[in-house]
């Protein structure tokens, strides 16, 4: 790294004030406040309006900011003759009753660290974008991550016209309704030319930093995750004139499959795979009548590829086994299927040196969460940073945190490998 590079980034102050400003600023963006966490659904006015936030804060650093036909805002600080790019960001959106840390800190760090280099009057080589990802929770459509699956080309206008939230908008409605434009979609996609690579900074979802006292993880693997719809078909009856031996009770069945799945998902075969059932929908959902169909949206995560389709099936045969024993029957319907991801070897190279320079204690993990960057890896180079989760690492709740003094070591952290890789083919070779 050259001496000037090296000042960039020694020049990012800890600056508590300056991340709790901006954490606040976006968790006031919210259908809920307080004790019912933040709320801010993919392809609504709110979310539109957080990028709003992200896009004016860096117009006024003087970069050059403009929001694509999938809904992701780009704020660029243009390079000195290279075409392809560097970039960090992360996503706006959060899950009903979320935290406020969730996604938002990969934005506040990219704001942070344009914020850093736009006031040292930097000139990267290559354009270094600053990203704020649409959409990135598959809390509303089920599918995670579409704003950067619009932008890698791992999805397309006719798959989204057929995800649907729970009032049976679909995607292309909700983008419609927020003043995008859907037919314009093709635009968003990332050219490979244009990208040399991408980094990702995000709280750790988990424990294993804070239980390690480490400042920062330097992500290797990300989980992949497969996403299944159960329909179990029962009939709906009358709860007091139908006797139990005569019932097809399909919440009953429901509740043996979810039972099913926990119980494969600990097996001894299935060390490090998880299953979570997070959405379960009775119908007609009254107390004096019987289910008569039930609904389980199932996420399956795993970082061995075979071993994560191999479970979906598994569970889709013995949900049908323990349907026909409760006297139902089942359907599955595959919502998502995104594979473990592998992230680059010279970018938790270079973190690592940057860390060591900082004095930073870092240590090399997986992320058991999906991630836009698992997207991105289809266009570029990637690499994710970890900051510490605490209170257990609970996330996608109103208890996630993570301290700004965390946080703003996450930014020094990241500005220092931002120009690292803008400098990095200009090192001699060891």
């Amino acid at each position: 790294m050259t001496e000037g590079n090296s000042t960039a980034a020694e020049q990012v102050a800890l600056d508590v004030s300056g991340v709790d400003e901006l954490i606040d600023r976006f968790a006031a963006l919210s259908e809920t406040h307080g004790a019912e966490g933040v709320t801010r659904l993919g392809y609504t006015p709110l979310e539109r309006e957080a990028h709003q936030v992200f896009a004016t804060f860096m117009s006024h650093l003087g970069l050059s900011v403009h929001s694509d036909a999938a809904g992701n805002t780009i704020a660029e600080l243009p390079g000195d003759g290279r075409p392809d790019g560097i970039g960090t960001g992360s996503h706006l959106d959060s899950v009903p009753h979320g935290g406020r840390f969730d996604g938002i800190v990969g934005v506040v760090a990219a704001m942070l660290c344009a914020q850093t280099l736009a006031a040292d009057d930097y000139h990267p080589r290559h354009p270094l974008r600053f990203v704020a990802f649409a959409n990135e929770e598959g809390a509303r459509f089920g599918q995670a991550c579409n704003g950067s699956r619009l932008a890698a080309g791992t999805t397309d206008a006719e798959a989204l016209g057929e995800l649907r939230d729970r009032d049976g908008i679909s995607v292309l409605e909700a983008m419609r309704s927020v003043g995008l434009d859907p037919d314009r979609l093709d635009e968003a996609r990332w050219r490979r030319e244009d990208w040399d690579s991408f980094i990702e900074m995000h709280i750790e979802q988990g424990s294993v930093l804070a239980d390690g006292a480490d400042d920062i993880g330097l992500v290797d693997t990300i989980s992949g995750s497969t996403r299944l719809r159960l329909t179990v078909h029962g009939v709906a009856s009358h709860s007091g004139g139908t006797p139990m031996l005569a019932r097809h009770d399909a919440l009953v069945s429901a509740s043996a499959i979810v039972l099913a799945a926990n119980d494969l998902a600990l097996d001894a075969e299935h060390f490090g795979t998880r299953i979570t059932i997070g959405r379960i929908i009775a119908s007609p959902n009254s107390m004096t009548t019987i289910p008569g169909e039930v609904t389980l949206d199932v996420d399956i995560r795993d970082v061995d590829t075979d071993r994560q389709r191999q479970t979906a099936l598994t569970l889709i045969a013995r949900a049908k086994e323990t349907a026909a024993l409760h006297d139902t029957s089942l359907d599955a319907h595959l919502i998502a299927d995104t594979a473990p991801t592998l992230l680059s070897r010279r970018i938790i190279e270079l973190a690592s040196r940057e860390t060591d320079r900082l004095g930073m204690v870092h240590r090399v993990l997986a992320s058991g969460a999906s991630h836009d960057t698992q997207q991105i890896s289809r266009v570029c180079e990637t690499g994710m940073l970890f900051v510490p989760s605490l209170h257990h690492g609970v996330s996608h709740s109103p208890d996630e945190f993570s301290r700004a003094e965390d946080i703003a070591r996450g930014v020094q952290a990241l500005t220092g490998l931002l120009t690292a890789l803008d400098m990095a083919d200009e090192q001699p070779a060891s």
